[in-house]
């Protein structure tokens, strides 16, 4: 395995432990998979799936990166298309009672790094991704942002995309600063910012 740089981009939902508890099998066995499925077909610049984890996607892409634009952009569109699809699972299940958990339990928070240290081989018919910085963007997925939902670009990202002033790349809230400290990788710094605001556009 050779090790590449490579962007990580970890969508995952938020409230899926709580939805799975409240809400009987044969619909949150429906809704699960149907929102995983909309994650994927909504990526529009080329991000490869490495993994479907249960309750998030693992996203990455190595080469040519996009532009920062087009990543935040990207990051919008996930969200956006996730909310449709969960008013779409609400309105199509509202026969059963528990529907309107759907769009008042889960949602959608996202993770990007760009790591040097990210090594791809075939295991079956994936690419499975290892590395400290495959590890450093799923610890980042534990945080200290008290938020549902937010955007979150760990200082590996920012730092390869320093030419761009990070902060007016966003039209719908202001980006804050964080940092959590965790075992064996230490303290990792990140920007992030709440996605809430984007369905108010």
């Amino acid at each position: 395995m050779k090790a590449s740089p490579t962007l990580i981009c970890i969508p995952d939902i938020s409230g899926f432990t709580e939805f799975m508890s409240e809400t009987d099998f044969e619909l949150s066995s429906k809704v699960i998979p149907t929102l995983l499925n909309n994650i994927i077909y909504s990526n529009e610049i080329g991000l490869k799936v490495s993994e479907i984890e249960g309750d998030a996607v693992l996203f990455y892409k190595s080469g040519d990166m996009p532009s920062l634009s087009k990543l935040i952009t990207q990051c919008e569109y996930f969200y956006t298309e996730f909310y449709k699809q969960l008013n779409s699972l609400r309105e199509q299940y509202k026969k059963n009672k528990e529907a309107f958990n759907i769009p008042e339990i889960l949602g959608l928070k996202i993770v990007l790094h760009f790591g040097e240290e990210v090594a791809l081989t075939k295991v079956g018919n994936r690419i499975k991704l290892f590395g400290e910085d495959l590890i450093v963007a799923h610890r980042l997925l534990k945080n200290e942002i008290d938020l549902d939902e937010y955007l979150l670009l760990s200082e590996g990202l920012t730092n390869y995309y320093k030419e761009h002033d990070l902060k007016n790349g966003f039209d719908w809230g202001t980006l804050k600063e964080g940092a959590t400290e965790y075992d064996h990788v230490g303290k990792i710094k990140y920007h992030f910012i709440n996605l809430k605001p984007i369905l108010e556009k």
